[in-house]
């Protein structure tokens, strides 16, 4: 793997919610073996809370308390603050009364390599997209994957 800051893999983020304010650390021990497989490095991650009034509360991962706050720890030990204001309140406005919310943004570092191996060959990219797994399921890929075609 290249040294950290040398190359940089594609960058993502996911917006989870979680309906009446019930998020745990569940979520967390994957986290953490994806970081440490080098498949993923979690860049920044903001957990959001608006009460059943609407009061908003923003939490950074590496501020939460209790038994969610404990499982975060460790994930939040390498993490920057890289969403800005406007970007949390972005993601707030549509957060509905009594839920919870985490944005995550990660870089995928098992493509790191593999950028380089582009770079080396003189490669450049054209383009990148994603296509949303539930799109390639109507397409019949999870068929063409039982398979191994």
């Amino acid at each position: 793997m290249a040294e950290q800051g040398t190359t940089i893999g594609p960058v993502d983020y996911l917006i989870v919610q979680f309906p009446g304010n019930r998020f745990t650390g569940r979520i967390v021990p994957e986290l953490v073996d994806l970081e440490k497989n080098g498949i993923i490095r979690v860049i920044d991650l903001v957990f959001l809370m608006r009460d059943e009034s609407g009061k908003l509360v923003n939490v950074e991962a590496k501020n939460l308390e209790g038994e969610a706050g404990a499982a975060y720890q460790e994930l939040a030990k390498g993490t920057n603050e890289w969403f800005s204001e406007a970007d949390i309140e972005f993601f707030a406005e549509d957060l509905p009364k009594n839920s919870s919310a985490a944005r995550l943004l990660f870089e995928k570092v098992w493509a790191i390599r593999f950028k380089e191996a582009l770079q080396a060959a003189d490669a450049r990219m054209i383009e990148m997209g994603r296509i949303p797994p539930e799109t390639m399921e109507k397409a019949g890929m999870s068929m063409i994957r039982e398979r191994g075609v």
